[in-house]
This record gives C-alpha cells, sequence and structure tokens, in this order.
C-alpha cells in the first residue's frame, strides 16, 4: 500500500513547473469557427434569369434573344465550375473531419460540454479515463471486476468532490463527467489534441489510467481558461499487480492469526481450511516463501500465483480513487487560485485524506509543488504568499510524525517560506544571526494578528517552545499598538457655504491661515480657515475649475480649468489678487495642478503633462516657462510631486500610475494594481511611500522607490476620490463619492473612523501644514472645516 502511494504525488513535482509557467503566461487563444463564404457567381447568375425574363416578354428580336440565352449557358457553366471546386475542397476536408471523429473519446457531444447556461462561475470539468485491464489473468473468477473498479473509482472521486469542491460551490466548482469517456475508442494524443481544439474555451482536467503490464500508466491532461496549449504526460507508473498481492498477503496473515485461534478452540482444521477459501491458498504460498527464503534461495524469477479476491480489487480502488482525489483537488486548487484568487483547499484536506498511510517522499513533494505554484504568484500577489505558506506548514504538522524529524524539517521549510516573505514584503532585510520572529516585532501592524496566532498554533502543534516564546512577544506588540492607536477626535469647525455647484478642490495655505475653494461654478473663494468668514471672490474668465494649489511659499496660487476650450492654467498673487499669468497649450480638460515642495515647478495634466518653471519668465518676460511635456494616453487625474523634487507621480483613467523624472520628462516606472481609474496621489513627508486612490474603491500604498505594493486598503463603498495625510505620515484621511471620508492608521493600516457629515460625494480633501485642521470639498455645494484634537 504505500508502495503504491509513494506514486501517489509524484506528479505535483512534475505538473508544478508547467502549472507557474501557465500562471505567468495566459495567452487570449479564442476558438475560431470557419465558414463557407457566399458563391459568388449566385447573385450574378440571379441577375441574368431575372434580366432573360423581363426582356423575353418585350424584346422581339431573336438575335437579341439568343445573345441572353449565351450568357445564361455562360453563366451556368462558371456557376458550375465554383460549385465543383467547393464540392472539391470539402471533399478533401472530409478525411480530416473522420480523423477528429475517430478521435474523439466522448460520449458527449462538444456543445453539450460547451454549455454554461446554469452555471456562475467557470467550473473545471473533470474526466475520468479508467484503466482496461484483464484482471483474469490473476484469477479465474470472470466477473467483471473493469466495470466495477470504474464505477468504485468514479463513485469515491465523486464523493470526494461533492463534499468539497461540488459543481454547486460558488467558490471553487467542479464538475466532474464520469462515465463520458469511451475508452474503447481511446487514441492517446490524439484524443487530447482532438478534446483541446473543440473545448479549448473550457478549464479541462483528464485522469487517465492505461494497462501496461502489470503496472498502470497514470497520465493527465490539463488546460486552463484561454490556455494556448496543453499539458499531457505520463506521471507514474502504478504496480496495481504488487497492490493487489500485498492486499493478497495481509488477507492470509490475517486469516492465520484467526485460523489459529479457532484451532486452539478445538475446531477442526480441514473444516477451517473450507472456510478459508483462497486465503489456504495464500497462507501457503507465503509459507512455502519464507521457508524458502530460510534456505538462501532467490525466488525472484518464481512466478508465484497469488489468488485474489473482492476485496483485493476494492484496495486496489482505494488506491485509485485517493490518487484521482489528490489530483483533481492539487489542479483545481491551482485553477480557482490563479483564475479567481481563490486560497487552495487541499492542504487543509491532506490529513484527513492520507491518514497514516502515506509516505514521506509523497508529503515532500506536495509541499515542493505547491510552493513552486505561490512562487510563479509573487509578482501579482505577493501579499497572499505568507498566508498561504503558512496554511500548508500547518497541514503538515498535523499529519502523524512517524517519520522522525523530517516531516518536521518539511513543514519548517514552509513556514520559513511563510515568515520571510512576510519581511520581505515589510522591507525588513534580515542579516545572518538575525532571528525571523524577533525581526517581525519591528513591523507587525494591528492586521497582523490573525497571521501571528496561527504562527502560535503551528509552533504549539511542533512543540516548539522557544519559538512560541517568540510569538508572544509579537502579540504583546500587537497588543501595545491597540492600545496606542485612539480615535482621533475630529469635530466640524464651520460649514462652509456659497458656492453654487459642486465644489471641486480645496487646499489650505502653508501658515494654515486661509482654505481656497474651486468650484464647478467657475470661482474661486479665499477663506478665513479659523473663522470660516468669506475674504474675496475670484471670477476672472476661469471657467469651471478643477484644482487649485498653493506654492510653498504662500505667494502663489494656481488654477486648474476643465472646460474646454478655456482649459487652462492661470497664476495668481495670492496676496494681491493680481492675475500673474495665464498657461497655454493643453487642447483638452485640465483635470489637477500640482506644485513641488520647493516651489520651483508646476505641473498641470490633462491627456499630457506640461511642467512649466514657476520662478523663471519665458521669452516674452512673463512667469512660468514650460520645461517639458510627458504624453500620456489617456485623461490624468491627479498629479504629486515628491518632497525633494525629483519624482513626479501621475494617475490616469487607464487605471496606471506613472513616475517621471519632472526636469527631464524622463519616465521611470509605471505601477500596476488598480483596477478602475487613479483618482488621486499623493506622497508621504518623508518621501518613501506613495498614496494613490481609485474608481476601484481602493487605496494602495506603494514603495516609491522601488514601485512594490505594500498594502491595499479597503472599506469605502464607491470611487474614492481625493487623499490627505498628517504632517507627521501616520494618518491618512480618503474622501469618497460615497458620501464619507474616512480617517486610517498607517501603521496598523486600522480604519479609525468613518465621517458621515456630507450629503454629496466628497471630491476633495486638504490636511493643515500645523496637522490641526482638515478641509473637505463636496458636491453637496459646501465646505467643511473640521478640528482635529
Amino acid at each position: 500500500m504505500q508502495q503504491g502511494l509513494r506514486l501517489l504525488i509524484k506528479l505535483v513535482l512534475e505538473f508544478a513547473p508547467v502549472v507557474a509557467e501557465l500562471v505567468q503566461k495566459r495567452s487570449q487563444d479564442s476558438l475560431a469557427l470557419n465558414k463557407y463564404e457566399p458563391i459568388e457567381a449566385i447573385p450574378r447568375l440571379l441577375k441574368a434569369l431575372n434580366t432573360s425574363n423581363q426582356q423575353s416578354s418585350y424584346v422581339e428580336d431573336f438575335e437579341q434573344e439568343k445573345i441572353f440565352q449565351q450568357q445564361l449557358i455562360a453563366d451556368n457553366h462558371q456557376t458550375r465550375l465554383i460549385i465543383a471546386e467547393q464540392e472539391r475542397e470539402t471533399a478533401l476536408k472530409l478525411p480530416e473531419v473522420n480523423k477528429i471523429l475517430d478521435s474523439w473519446p466522448l460520449k458527449l457531444y462538444p456543445a453539450q460540454i460547451l454549455d454554461r447556461t446554469n452555471y456562475g462561475r467557470t467550473p473545471l470539468k473533470i474526466f475520468i479515463a479508467p484503466p482496461q485491464v484483464n484482471f483474469d489473468q490473476f484469477n479465474d473468477n470472470k466477473d467483471e471486476k473493469t466495470s466495477q473498479i470504474e464505477l468504485m473509482l468514479a463513485e469515491g472521486l465523486r464523493n470526494f468532490l461533492n463534499k468539497h469542491y461540488s459543481l454547486h460551490s460558488e467558490v471553487r466548482p467542479t464538475e466532474l463527467l464520469a462515465g463520458a469517456w469511451d475508452s474503447k475508442r481511446f487514441h492517446s494524443e490524439s484524443s487530447i489534441k482532438a478534446l483541446f481544439g473543440m473545448l479549448k474555451t473550457e478549464p479541462i482536467l483528464i485522469l487517465e489510467s492505461e494497462n501496461d503490464g502489470d503496472y498502470l500508466n497514470f497520465r493527465i491532461a490539463y488546460w486552463g481558461l484561454g490556455q494556448g496549449n496543453y499539458y499531457y504526460k505520463t506521471i507514474a507508473r502504478l504496480p496495481y499487480r504488487e497492490i493487489l498481492e500485498e492486499s493478497a498477503k495481509r488477507r492470509a496473515l490475517e486469516w492465520k492469526k484467526l485460523r489459529d485461534k479457532l484451532v486452539a478452540l478445538g475446531e477442526e482444521l480441514e473444516e477451517i481450511n473450507q472456510i478459508g477459501k483462497d486465503n489456504v491458498v495464500n497462507l501457503a504460498i507465503l509459507e512455502k516463501v519464507e521457508k524458502w527464503n530460510e534456505k538462501g534461495i532467490d525466488i525472484s524469477n518464481l512466478s508465484l500465483q497469488y489468488q485474489l479476491n473482492r476485496q483485493d480489487f476494492e484496495q486496489l480502488c482505494q488506491v485509485l480513487i485517493t490518487y484521482h482525489c489528490l489530483v483533481a483537488g492539487w489542479v483545481a486548487d491551482v485553477y480557482h487560485l490563479v483564475d479567481r484568487g481563490v486560497p487552495p483547499l487541499l492542504p487543509e484536506l491532506l490529513p484527513s485524506l492520507l491518514s497514516d498511510t502515506f509516505d514521506l517522499q509523497s508529503v515532500q513533494i506536495i509541499a515542493s509543488g505547491y510552493k513552486q505554484v505561490y512562487q510563479a504568484l509573487e509578482n501579482e500577489r505577493c501579499y497572499w504568499i505568507p498566508e498561504l505558506a503558512l496554511q500548508l506548514a500547518q497541514s503538515l504538522s498535523h499529519l502523524s510524525d512517524a517519520y522522525g524529524g523530517k516531516l518536521r524539517s518539511w513543514a519548517n521549510e514552509q513556514l520559513n517560506y511563510s515568515v520571510n516573505t512576510w519581511l520581505q514584503l515589510r522591507q525588513i532585510s534580515l542579516q545572518d544571526s538575525t532571528n525571523p520572529l524577533q525581526a517581525m516585532q519591528s513591523a507587525v501592524s494591528i492586521k497582523d494578528e490573525e497571521y501571528v496566532k496561527k504562527l502560535r498554533e503551528y509552533f504549539v502543534a511542533v512543540g516548539d517552545s522557544q519559538s512560541i516564546a517568540d510569538v508572544e512577544e509579537i502579540l504583546n506588540c500587537v497588543a501595545n499598538l491597540k492600545h496606542q492607536v485612539t480615535l482621533q477626535h475630529i469635530v466640524i469647525s464651520h460649514t462652509l457655504t456659497g458656492h453654487s455647484e459642486k465644489v471641486t478642490s480645496v487646499v489650505i495655505s502653508p501658515d494654515s491661515e486661509s482654505l481656497v475653494s474651486g468650484c464647478a461654478d467657475k470661482t474661486i473663494k479665499v477663506w478665513n480657515l479659523k473663522t470660516g468668514k468669506l475674504i474675496r471672490t475670484l471670477t476672472e474668465d476661469l471657467g469651471k475649475i478643477s484644482s487649485v494649489a498653493i506654492s510653498p511659499d504662500g505667494h502663489y496660487l494656481a488654477v486648474g480649468s476643465c472646460q474646454h476650450p478655456k482649459s487652462n492654467v492661470k497664476v495668481w498673487n495670492l496676496n494681491s489678487d493680481k492675475l500673474l499669468h495665464t498657461l497655454l497649450g493643453h487642447q483638452k480638460p485640465v483635470n489637477c495642478i500640482a506644485i513641488s515642495p520647493d516651489g520651483q515647478i508646476l505641473a498641470s495634466g490633462s491627456n499630457k503633462i506640461k511642467i512649466w518653471n514657476l520662478h523663471k519668465g519665458d521669452a516674452s518676460g512673463g512667469l512660468c516657462q514650460r520645461i517639458c511635456t510627458l504624453w500620456h494616453s489617456s485623461a490624468v487625474n491627479a498629479a504629486a510631486i515628491s518632497p525633494d523634487g525629483t519624482i513626479l507621480a501621475s494617475g490616469s483613467s487607464d487605471n496606471k500610475i506613472r513616475l517621471w523624472n519632472p526636469r527631464t520628462g524622463d519616465p521611470l516606472r509605471t505601477l500596476n494594481g488598480h483596477s478602475g481609474e487613479v483618482k488621486s496621489v499623493i506622497i508621504s513627508p518623508d518621501g518613501e511611500i506613495l498614496f494613490s486612490s481609485s474608481a476601484d474603491k481602493t487605496i494602495k500604498i506603494w514603495h516609491l522607490a522601488t514601485g512594490k505594493l505594500l498594502y491595499t486598503l479597503t472599506g469605502h463603498l464607491e470611487e474614492v476620490k481625493s487623499l490627505a495625510i498628517s504632517p507627521d505620515g501616520e494618518i491618512l484621511f480618503s474622501g469618497s463619492a460615497d458620501k464619507t471620508i474616512k480617517i486610517w492608521h498607517l501603521r496598523t493600516g486600522e480604519l479609525l473612523q468613518t465621517i458621515t457629515e456630507h450629503s454629496g460625494a466628497v471630491n476633495s480633501i486638504a490636511m493643515s501644514k500645523d496637522g490641526q485642521f482638515l478641509a473637505s470639498g463636496s458636491s453637496d455645494k459646501t465646505i467643511k472645516i473640521w478640528q482635529i484634537n
């Protein structure tokens, strides 16, 4: 039994690199349908016929009628030639069609398999190609053991899938199509190729066992959604004869124990042997083998015919069932993980599925196979790896440790992979002498509490007292963070009214004394931040305002207009209300503007970004010389410049964030991660972190220097339109179309508070430099000033 199961998981190690390749290369192939074009001569023929009929009614001239008839004959002949050519092409294709049909191994039509009318998620379709073995060579009984094995195999796999991967599952659906494989017409690679040609749009797994002497060659064929090719390979040779005979031997030895007990009770040996039937024969063979071995006789070349019964075939079926369940569960996990992001389930099932009959090599191969899949996912789903690897480590730790410390070492390998990936994601490098668990203390957050508790469960299971103590220290750090983080006390200081349409942008002056608001009503208003009183209104042919920005010295106010053809940027002297310059050049609405923290650069974004020097005049002596133009393929919704002025970040309606050198215009990097338009980008006060918000309702946190996605904040119900950060870089504020402002603690990722005072979308928020005030502009036509204690 153990030798049979030793091969049970061998397929995973061989299959995993292929899966990894499929994860990274997702082709966009679709099923092509060939159709005949209409015969061009037929419309011409009909025209000729109609013309002939019309002419015959009134043309009396015999020669003219003759010409028409000759033309009709010529067209008729040409049409026959075209039809003959079409028939010739059809005849040439018929052998190909017949070959496909000859190699089609299923009892179902493609239309029945391709039907998705009753599905939500696309299930993985699983076919069984059962073994065709002549078991009569082992036994004189002529029962139909082959068909019995097929039925038992299908029922065992059916029970497993219905329990864990049901067709009706909304998470991991699979569809077992047992009995669909016509084994008598099976033609190996030709059938797989025929299936792939017709069913390449469907995720398919084929589990095939084929007789090869005393072995079963176990093959799998697999392709996922949109794959450009299929995987098909013999991955294991299962010694089914040995499994059957080992079962017969075990029965004989168990019979011997029962026989000896009956003899001891005074029963007649002859009567007992009549009851024992094939056990008596098998026991006699075993006793002869034992005697010959004692005499030193080599019996390896002897053909010993053990008698088999139903129990032996059921044992073989159980091995095959376990084999098929493991493969089906593993491939289903890979399919749903890659295509839907669903965490694997099979690692949790291993203890119950393998029970005490597993061997060590099988467990190692499973662990290696999953790890290779996880490594293939590191680029696009790196934040999933710690949880996935820890899940597998926990599963291995719960298996019976019948082989000393080897099993624990493989479980520890997965555990170390999990912890090291966790540290790498947080930019923590380990020295040779550093304890990874101790290093976690410096980066742990409240949101990591569940992960750390699972670490503790693992170390308790393996009895690692030192690591348990280290994990307890990490949990103490989490408890301290919980104690330190308190809700910010925010109260409304003023509600400002006066705009007649939605407020699109607000900004607070560097001295935290003034607030400037831009509105779709084509006005700019300047307010006293602390009293809420209106100071003045600017209305000089502005168009609808998209954004406002104030230079760090407080001298300049830049205003962007999104009303075409008045799309432009105007620069004012904020102290004197004098219009200094109008920056022209944008052909489409200006959606955003940003001024660098050093006050040297102004960036304005429409479908392209223009970079201006605020303090250098152009040839006419005016203000703001254009430095360069950066080309975007889609509308630019947001822009931000790093504190040192070396990086410009722009967010676009193509869901991407691009990083530039604002002085040279050189592109630096493109950040992909959002699934909706990027609405806002800001950079932390220390210049290390980039924050972005999107129409996909999320906020993403990026490492600016490397472009690595660090974290995703979720909680808003509509697009997140604006972001602001506290001066110490600890608190993030987000305004959304869901009419709320959310407050986040960045070190822990915890949502501290949700403000629901606005009755319209929150389009813009701004934080004062002293950290005491937050301003929010809304589609409800109001501006609210919040005081933060």
